[in-house]
């Protein structure tokens, strides 16, 4: 490194969550994924392969995602009953932070 420069900063990811519409960085927020299989599942490690969706870790904004059906327009499919309650039991257990 030369003197007189700075080591960069690296630019933290940022995404919106469907649920509130606030940005914040990838980390503070939760995936929720649509496999190729057609399976939705919530992602804690955000890798998972499919088209995935950002919800903050309150349970609020994955039930409003639910109830206003944000969640099926951001993964492009029709959510199955079993999906909505798997969903929303995966909402009652995260806090209200």
């Amino acid at each position: 490194m030369t003197p007189g420069k700075q080591p960069r900063q690296r630019k933290q990811p940022q995404r919106t969550c469907i649920g509130c519409r606030q940005v914040k960085p990838k980390r503070e927020l939760v995936r929720i994924v649509r496999t190729p299989a057609g399976e939705v599942l919530l992602d804690p490690t955000g890798k998972a392969a499919g088209r995935g969706a950002y919800v903050c870790k309150r349970k609020a904004c994955l039930l409003t995602a639910l109830e206003h059906n944000r969640l099926e327009h951001a993964l492009e499919i029709s959510l199955t009953p079993e999906q909505r309650t798997l969903l929303a039991s995966a909402a009652e257990a995260m806090g209200d932070e």
